[in-house]
Order: C-alpha cells, then sequence, then structure tokens
C-alpha cells in the first residue's frame, strides 16, 4: 500500500494521530528533502528508512517505488510540508499505482491552502489554487489578470523575494481589490495581512516579508 500522507506546514503538533501510525508502520518513506523530514521524524521518535523523492528524481524514484510497492512493502510518501501532488512531487506516483493497478490511500492533513483562504475571510463558498506564481513577469502578470476577472476568489503560493513584484502588478491591474497575504501559517509568527495592493505594497516596502506565502484574492464581484 502507498500511504500519501500529508505533513505539518509549520506547527508540528498539527500532525494527525493517524500520520504517526502510518509513519511507525510503514517499511520506507520517501521524502521530498530527507534532512527535513529527518527533522519530524525524529521529533517523533521514528525511525524507518528513508529515501529520497523530489523533482529531479521523480520518473525515476515512482518507477523504483511501484516495483516495491509490488513486491508487497508499504510506502508513505511525505513532502517538506502539507499534501504530496500538490505543488509538491507526488502527482507522478499517484498516476503510476493507477496505472498498474497498485493501491494507495491518502491521510489528511494540514493544508495551506485552506489555512490561508479561511484565514483571509475573502470568500469561502468558492476558489481556485492557482499553484506558485510564475518567475517570469509577463506570465505572472498573465495569471494575476486571469485572478482579476475571476468570479472566484484565487489563492496562490508565493516566494517573499517576489511579492513586492507581485503586489506591485496587482496595484496596476486591480487598485480597489482586496488581498490577504497568509504569511508563517501557523508558525509563531503568523500573519494575515489583508488590504489592497496598494496598502499592502507599502507596507511590505517598509518591513519586508518573511517567510512561506500564500496569497488570497478577493473575487471579480466582491
Amino acid at each position: 500500500m502507498l500511504f500519501i500522507v500529508a505533513t505539518p506546514i509549520g506547527n508540528l503538533d498539527d500532525i494527525t494521530l493517524r500520520a504517526l501510525e502510518v509513519l511507525k508502520s510503514v517499511d520506507l518513506i520517501a521524502a521530498e528533502d530527507t534532512r527535513h523530514s529527518g527533522n519530524l521524524l525524529r521529533h517523533f521518535e521514528i525511525r524507518k528508512p528513508l529515501l529520497s523523492y523530489h523533482e529531479h528524481n521523480e520518473a525515476m524514484r515512482s518507477e523504483e517505488l511501484a516495483e516495491r510497492l509490488a513486491a508487497g512493502e508499504n510506502v508513505a510518501l511525505i513532502t517538506d510540508a502539507g499534501m504530496p501532488g500538490l505543488s509538491d512531487p507526488g502527482a507522478r506516483l499517484i498516476r503510476k499505482c493507477i496505472e498498474r493497478g497498485l493501491p494507495y490511500t491518502v491521510i489528511p492533513g494540514v493544508s495551506a491552502i485552506l489555512t490561508a483562504l479561511v484565514g483571509s475571510g475573502l470568500g469561502m463558498e468558492s476558489f481556485c489554487f492557482r499553484g506558485f506564481l510564475p518567475v517570469k513577469s509577463g506570465q505572472r502578470e498573465r495569471e494575476l489578470r486571469a485572478a482579476a476577472e475571476s468570479d472566484r476568489t484565487s489563492v496562490f503560493f508565493e516566494s517573499p523575494y517576489r511579492i513586492l513584484k507581485t503586489l506591485a502588478t496587482c496595484a496596476e491591474i486591480m487598485p480597489e481589490r482586496q488581498l490577504c497575504v497568509a504569511r508563517e501559517l501557523t508558525k509563531k509568527f503568523e500573519e494575515f495581512r489583508r488590504g489592497t495592493a496598494v496598502d499592502l505594497l507599502a507596507h511590505y516596502t517598509a518591513h519586508p516579508a518573511k517567510g512561506e506565502i500564500t496569497l488570497v484574492i478577493a473575487p471579480a464581484d466582491a
């Protein structure tokens, strides 16, 4: 059985009891960053073989893990934070299991997407998760224009090193729209800062953002 296990996005206490039971019981844990995941496993006194599974070896590892699953091993798949497959490695292995008829199950847990959406207060009835904003300015602008025209709340992941450029683009495209910068979710310095792109740009220009960022944009009809 392949166990697709969600891990904490910050606060280690957010891991579920079921996730801990699975991680303690499997034969092997495939991890995006074995060093990072090693810290999580040591915290909960879990000692299991670790195998790296990241974007650069995903194709090779998926075949290898499929063979091990077919041979009867139980494997847990984890990423650095959150749910495997959502802007993280994992989708290829899941498809491989489907193609070969190998059993798998999902162990749910904390999500930066839902945590940011609920904490933003910007419309939770209908939303679209758009993943990481593109690095190239032209592609990023196209994504943001699509969000500006959407009748759904839009959720993006963004880097603290690019958030000022993103907010500047938002200020040009949708100057009156309400946004929320959700930062360092579940951690000590968690922040939900709401306002227009102009307001947020001024704030983070004076106070540079640190940590992981989830950007929430209100829908066009808000």
